[in-house]
């Protein structure tokens, strides 16, 4: 499930590099770029029905999971509105539509917005501190659900095992391939 075609590799190298041109990318090499994105989309439990990427701008690693895992659901989430046009556009060219989808919000007005929803992982690349992330990723969280956030280059990954993450109700299970894992275990 988490292989890559050389043909989606070129559409996704394609549809990002219109985010790097508008400065919405930085000024990595694409490939590069996806596979750092990878992993995300490897870690996404088999079972898992949908993702949340927390923001998303220029589309890591939103768009590589939804290429990537085309068995499940997404929303990418910012709160520019810029960003959000630009998402919606290469979702639509990469032929995401009806499966994916960009909003301009919040991360912590989700809950108001989608009161009905819950999702089975969350991901996250430079959102916020990890307090930050885990506050705002758990009321997010269908119960057992998965945060995966990258991690700085040779993270043991505590700085996750603060008391407010742990009261968030996260529990760092494991730093892989520069991806932190957390469970959410709520009582």
């Amino acid at each position: 499930m988490s292989n890559l075609s050389s043909h989606n590799r070129q559409k996704l190298i394609d549809a990002l590099g219109e985010a790097q041109r508008i400065g919405m990318l930085g000024a990595e090499d694409l490939g590069v770029a996806i596979d750092r994105a990878l992993p995300f989309a490897t870690a996404i439990p088999d079972a898992a029905e949908s993702f949340v990427d927390l923001g998303s701008g220029g589309g890591l690693p939103g768009l590589v999971v939804a290429v990537v895992r085309a068995d499940i659901g997404g929303l990418l989430v910012d709160r520019r509105g810029k960003r959000v046009d630009l998402l919606a556009r290469l979702i639509g060219r990469l032929g995401l539509g009806g499966r994916i989808e960009a909003v301009d919000a919040d991360v912590a007005d989700l809950p108001r917005r989608f009161p009905d929803r819950r999702w089975s992982v969350a991901t996250s690349r430079g959102f916020g501190s990890p307090e930050y992330t885990a506050e705002h990723a758990a009321p997010l969280l269908a119960d057992s659900g998965l945060l995966l956030v990258s991690e700085p280059p040779n993270s043991d990954g505590a700085r996750w095992l603060s008391e407010r993450v742990v009261q968030a109700g996260f529990r760092l299970v494991e730093v892989s391939d520069g991806i932190a894992r957390l469970a959410l275990t709520r009582p």
